[in-house]
Order: C-alpha cells, then sequence, then structure tokens
C-alpha cells in the first residue's frame, strides 16, 4: 500500500511498533518518522575511539569482539557472558547477565570473536575498564554474507539516530526502510524553477539520500535541501502570522496636542537617546496603525526600555485606554510600578493612577486593586501571573506589555491579550538576540534595538576571580567588597541556590552543571552564615532576598535596598533583572560558572547604572579551558550584550537558546542552525516573502502548504498567534 506523509505510523508500521515510536518519540505520522534524521554515519568496517566514551552517557558504537566467554554465578544463581570489544587501541567489557548457563554460552557464541557490530547502552566502569552493561548491539553479516555482499556493503553507510534505551538506532533505522520502500510522491515546497536556481534536491531524493545514502557525497545535498525546506517552512509560516495580525482591526491609539505624553516629554529631565527617539517614533506610528501592534524591542540592561514602554501607555491612556505591563517577579513588578509611579510625577501619576495586581497582595488590597483595573480609573497596570486570572477584567485594555518575555510561555501571553479587543503589543528583553535568532524565533514581530546608553553612565569593570588558579582570591573579593561599602556604595552577592544543604534553587531556575561539579557550593542560607563572622562585613547592614520569601518581605528588602539602609544584598537570581538602584557599585557572582552567559550579563547590569563606577566580580572554580570557564571569560572580556549573544548561541547551542518558553515549532528545529544556516535563512524569508506576495493562500503553492501544515500544527499555530 502507497504510504503517504501524512499517513499514520499504525497503518505504516502496525499497532505495536507505533505506540514504541510514539511513546520514544511523540510521533504519529511517516512524516514524523522521516524527519527523524540521522546525527551521524559509520562506516561497517569504522571502529569508534572507546577511550574517548564518556562515563555516565549512553553511546552507539562501531566495534570488534575480542573475546567471549560464558560462566556460571558464583555467590547467586545464574550466569554471565562476559565479552571484551575494541577498536585496536582500547577495549572495553560488556556484561550479559543469564537464567542459566546455556542462556549465557548462547550469548558468548553469538559474540563470537572477529564478529563487528553496532552496539549501545549506557557508559559505565569497573575496576578501572570501560563497561557496557547489557547493551543492545546488531552484528555485521556473518563471514559467508560478507563475503556474497562485500561489494555492496563496502560502500553502505549506518545511518546513526538519536535513540532511547527502548528503541536503538538500528531499529528505528528498519522502520525507516520500511516507510521509504512504500513511501509515494512527496509534495514539494519548492517549484522546480526555485529548486534548479537554488541547486536544491526534490523532497523525495532528499529523505532518501539523508536516510540511506551510498556514499558520503550524498548527504550535504539533502541535508542543505531539508534544512532549506525547514527554514522556508517555518518563515512562511511565520509571516502568515504577521499578515493575520495585520488582517485585525486595532483601535488608533493617537496623541494629542497638549495631551498626556507631551505632558511627559515637556516635564522629563533629560532627553531621549537617538534610540529611544528611533523606536518610540516606531512605536508611536504603530499605535495609530490599522492593525494592531506587534513589536518587539530589545535593549541593553539600562538603555531605557522601560521608559519607551511608559510612552506608548501614555499614549494609549490619552483615548480613555488601559495598559498592562505583566513582569516575571514580584519584586520585579513592584519595582516597575515604584519606577514609573516616580517617572510621572506628582502632577501626571494622579491622572493614571498605576496600579500593582499581584497574587501575593492582601485580600482587601487586591480587590481595591482589581475594581480601579475593571472600572477603567487605572489606565496604567502593572502585575505578575495575577493578571492573567479569570477574575482580573479590564475597561479597555489596549495595550499589553510583556516584560523580559522569555520567562513566559506563549499560553500566559495570549491570556493576557485576550482580555482586550486586538490590543496593541510591545515586547520588551534585555537579553539581546542575534539577528537570525529574532528572524526564526520572532519572525512575526517587527524588531527594533536600542543600542545607545543614556548618558551619565559611569561603565562597569568586569573581573573574573578564578578560585582554581588563586585560591587566596576569595577573601581578596569581600575585601573589595567591604571597600566599596567604606565609600559609601551598596553591593550585591549572588549565589547559584538558596540552600545547599536542602538543593534549593529558584522555582524555575536552570542551573548549568559544569562537568565533574556535583553542586553549587554557596548558596544565600551559607553565605550569610560566613559573612556573619567576617570581621569587616560581619558587622554592616546586610540582608537576603530569595523568590521563596513572603513578597511583602521580598519588597521590604529590596525597598531598604534602595533607600540605602542596606550595605550588602545576598541573593539569589531574583535581582537579575530590573531592578535599579543606582548607588549600587558591586556585583559579586558566586559559582559564576552555574549561569549562563545572558544571565551573567543580565546581573552584571545591576551596577554602574547611576554616576557611581560599576564593578563585576565573577567567582569560579572551574578550570582554565572548560567550556564552563569560557562562559565566564567571555563576559568578563566585553560589555556587549549582542556579542556576548553570539558566544552563547556557539557556547550553549540553539536548543537551549531558544528555549522551552517558544512553544510549538520554534523550539523544535530538526536540521536548521541558526547561526551556521544563518544565510540560507535570510534567503528563506526571501523566498517567503515573494511566495506569499503572489499566492497569499498558497493555492498554487500546495506542496508548502501542505508542509506547513505537517510542520505547523493546530497546536503550533495557536502559539504562534499567542506571540
Amino acid at each position: 500500500m502507497p504510504l503517504t506523509l501524512d499517513t499514520s505510523l499504525a497503518e505504516a508500521l502496525g499497532a505495536t511498533p507505533a505506540k514504541t515510536l510514539d511513546r520514544a518519540f511523540g510521533m504519529a505520522t511517516v512524516g514524523d518518522l522521516l524527519s527523524h534524521y540521522p546525527r551521524r554515519y559509520a562506516d561497517p568496517g569504522e571502529l569508534t575511539p572507546i577511550r574517548e566514551l564518556p562515563i555516565g552517557e549512553t553511546v552507539t558504537i562501531v566495534a570488534e569482539v575480542l573475546s567471549s566467554s560464558a560462566r556460571a554465578m558464583r555467590n547467586r544463581r545464574g550466569a554471565m557472558a562476559d565479552v571484551v570489544i575494541g577498536d585496536g587501541i582500547g577495549k572495553m567489557s560488556l556484561t550479559f547477565f543469564a537464567k542459566n548457563l546455556g542462556a549465557a554460552k548462547w550469548r558468548s557464541e553469538e559474540l563470537a570473536v572477529g564478529r563487528r557490530g553496532v552496539f549501545s547502552g549506557k557508559v559505565g566502569e569497573f575496576n578501572g575498564v570501560t563497561q557496557f552493561a547489557h547493551p543492545e548491539y546488531e552484528l555485521f553479516d556473518d563471514e559467508d554474507a560478507a563475503r556474497r555482499r562485500a561489494d555492496a556493503r563496502a560502500a553502505v553507510l549506518i545511518p546513526i539516530y538519536p535513540a532511547t534505551s527502548s528503541l536503538q538506532t538500528w531499529q528505528i533505522a528498519k522502520f525507516v526502510g520500511r516507510v521509504l520502500d512504500d513511501l509515494s510522491d512527496v509534495p514539494e515546497p519548492l517549484s522546480a524553477e526555485v529548486r534548479a536556481r537554488e541547486e536544491l534536491l526534490t523532497a523525495r531524493e532528499a529523505l532518501e539520500q539523508i536516510h540511506r545514502p551510498k556514499t558520503r557525497n550524498d548527504i550535504d545535498p539533502a541535508v542543505r535541501t531539508l534544512r532549506m525546506h525547514e527554514a522556508l517552512t517555518l518563515q512562511t509560516a511565520l509571516l502568515q502570522q504577521r499578515d493575520a495580525v495585520r488582517s485585525l482591526s486595532a483601535t488608533a491609539r493617537p496623541a494629542a496636542p497638549g495631551g498626556l505624553l507631551e505632558r511627559f516629554d515637556a516635564a522629563m529631565p533629560y532627553t531621549l537617546t537617538p534610540d529611544q527617539q528611533t523606536v518610540g517614533e516606531a512605536v508611536a506610528a504603530d499605535l495609530v496603525g490599522s492593525w494592531p501592534m506587534n513589536r518587539l524591542v530589545q535593549g541593553e540592561v539600562g538603555s531605557g526600555k522601560t521608559l519607551v514602554a511608559l510612552r506608548a501607555m501614555l499614549q494609549v491612556a490619552e483615548s480613555g485606554g488601559q495598559a498592562a505591563l505583566i513582569a516575571p517577579t514580584e519584586v520585579l513588578a513592584a519595582q516597575h510600578l515604584r519606577s514609573i509611579t516616580k517617572m510621572l510625577g506628582p502632577q501626571l501619576a494622579p491622572l493614571v493612577m498605576p496600579t500593582l495586581l499581584t497574587g501575593q497582595l492582601p485580600a482587601a488590597e487586591r480587590r481595591k486593586a482589581a475594581l480601579r483595573v475593571a472600572s477603567g480609573q487605572s489606565l496604567i497596570v502593572v502585575g505578575t501571573h495575577a493578571l492573567l486570572g479569570e477574575k482580573t477584567t479590564f475597561a479597555d485594555l489596549g495595550l499589553v506589555v510583556v516584560d523580559e518575555q522569555h520567562r513566559f510561555g506563549v499560553e500566559q501571553r495570549e491570556a493576557l491579550r485576550a482580555k482586550g479587543s486586538s490590543p496593541h503589543a510591545l515586547v520588551l528583553t534585555a537579553t539581546p538576540i542575534p539577528r537570525t535568532v529574532a528572524m526564526t524565533v520572532f519572525g512575526d514581530l517587527d524588531t527594533s534595538v536600542i543600542r545607545t546608553m543614556p548618558k551619565g553612565r559611569a561603565g562597569i569593570e568586569s573581573f573574573v576571580a578564578p578560585l582554581a588558579e588563586h585560591p587566596g582570591w576569595f577573601n581578596r573579593v569581600w575585601e573589595r567588597a567591604a571597600e566599596e561599602i567604606a565609600q559609601g556604595c551598596q553591593v550585591f552577592a549572588v549565589c547559584a541556590a538558596i540552600d545547599t544543604t536542602k538543593k534549593t534553587a529558584e522555582a524555575g531556575e536552570t542551573l548549568l552543571q559544569p562537568e565533574g561539579a556535583a553542586g553549587p557550593r554557596w548558596g544565600v542560607v551559607q553565605l550569610d552564615e560566613a559573612l556573619a563572622t567576617h570581621p569587616t562585613l560581619g558587622g554592616l547592614r546586610r540582608a537576603v532576598l530569595h523568590g521563596r520569601m513572603p513578597s511583602d518581605e521580598k519588597d521590604a528588602v529590596m525597598q531598604a535596598f534602595a533607600r540605602g539602609d542596606i550595605d550588602l544584598l545576598l541573593a539569589t537570581t531574583v535581582i537579575e533583572v530590573g531592578v535599579d538602584v543606582p548607588n549600587a557599585s558591586t556585583m559579586i557572582v558566586l559559582d559564576a560558572d552555574r549561569f549562563g552567559v545572558s544571565q551573567l550579563h543580565q546581573l552584571r547590569g545591576r551596577v554602574g547604572r547611576g554616576g557611581v563606577p560599576g564593578l563585576c566580580l565573577l567567582v569560579t572554580e572551574a578550570e582554565s579551558g572548560s567550556v564552563a570557564r569560557e562562559r565566564v571569560d567571555a563576559v568578563a572580556a566585553t560589555l556587549d550584550g549582542f556579542q556576548l549573544a553570539e558566544v552563547d548561541l556557539e557556547l550553549r547551542g540553539e536548543g537551549d537558546v531558544l528555549g522551552a518558553a517558544q512553544a510549538g515549532v520554534r523550539s523544535s528545529l530538526k536540521l536548521l542552525r541558526v547561526v551556521k544556516d544563518s544565510k540560507l535563512i535570510v534567503r528563506a524569508r526571501e523566498l517567503a516573502e515573494g511566495i506569499l506576495a503572489d499566492d497569499p493562500e498558497l493555492a498554487a503553492n500546495p506542496g508548502l502548504r501542505s508542509a506547513i501544515a505537517r510542520r505547523v500544527s493546530d497546536e503550533d499555530r495557536a502559539a504562534l498567534a499567542k506571540n
């Protein structure tokens, strides 16, 4: 029976294999299986270097049997087969347990000396010897078969697929081979003319050559073709979503002469930076457009994104529209409210009544706040996830501002936007995003960048304190902190955990685990105890801040620090974004190798925000030359967040950078690599724009339409729409 990419795996392979593939990888159709591409290819004669196998990881190798024996167990019932495989340089043992000696001998005889095959298992170590315990394996043809098929086998590459403990690579290869044998015509996402111009294969040729290459020369053309299909499908879907937003009607929110925005600008004690002016003009134009604004604003820490957002809020407020700003933490939401109220001043604040709405507010205060929001009395609302609750309603929600978008899932953003009638949306991020990442992840948003920084900032110097080489520098770090405090400044000290004895980190925090490290050395609790006995810092005003504290307590600590009532604040990454204390001069990050590049850059941005020079000390025990140390050294080497974003991509890989919060299509890239394939992505965007300009409904491009339908499910489309 001919198969299509949409045929169910149950129909193509049978119920049992279909269930296995669904359980292992969430596959449902032939197209799902065929987009599970090999991660590498092995030659039947290739032997994998056993000495390089990482302990604790599940790997697949090609090796030769060096010895094989069976014996009864000494101290318990049963038997075992002991097999040694090697690559000519190193060797490892395979251990198979059996019910009786006969079964163990059968295994030993099957794995006869000289046989070669593919072996897969979790790498262990016993008595200094690398070991697989009861691995899965598939042997190559026996000697007679090998002689009969030597010529044919010589050129056949073995695809090695991403596998699981229950589904091995050779089982996946067999399933792939079965569906390829019965696969009918594959729809073409690109016309013959474009394929010829771009030097691409047909879709069928690409699938055949990536899964069953005759030679290694078959692989690259197949990969390039499928990468283009992936990029084109994604870019077309994003552009369709952008066009869908532009088909909606939006309420125009013009600024009026003498209105709130003009009065705010007139009272502003400083001038906007060139980038703030440019982005502000783009936002102002969006707010009077015929479709809802859908704009991403990137800006370095401290570049003034909040000011741009506030000016947009005031423009919306002039027509009686409300603006809702959602922040990821209670601390940040409370600070946003204080900052906005301060910027508005005593003349304008009463006119728009900025209101805080969070889940930790006392019940009576929360009811009052919710009433002000529902009645339209409050035109600027700042909050956390509490804004998403069913009980929170708006009189006329005209603008949604999402701060630090990577902290929110698309469902949460959609829940807020759904509280208005096609409201405008402004997404802010202080995490610089490389151009091709922005194009791949946020391709349906208009993008603006604020690079210039406000005048009057003293700048930041960053240094690594490498304790592996200089353990004595740890004491010097705290002496330096004491010196800054003695000069009237304040100091942050950030830890990767709350309490290392209880292994607690911030809720939702994903800490990096450098190789060989058991866990963070310092928690906030442990640091507080240690500094209590410090000869200088022990007697200074010190406080602790972390996400497990009650909301009112967190806010009280942060306000006290902002007032200058606290000299040294020991905190987790709850202070990563948005916290603004101009008198804070020093940021000390302990276990700095536990944080990502962008996190370290964000943390550093908490100091040097006023006229006081900033100092960032990155304390790490990571060895020189390790990837963990590279991250820390990279942050110390530059203040350019966009340069660091590129480094972040290189060190961490796209999957981590895109993040799970970008649900669906955007975080499930198969072959596409947003840095390496940047030119291809740009070209795919150009092709997608040309195709949609001539054929918005893709009526004349059924292959592309069906590719999008397979690649971008209804759920994924909903995810795209929610951005």
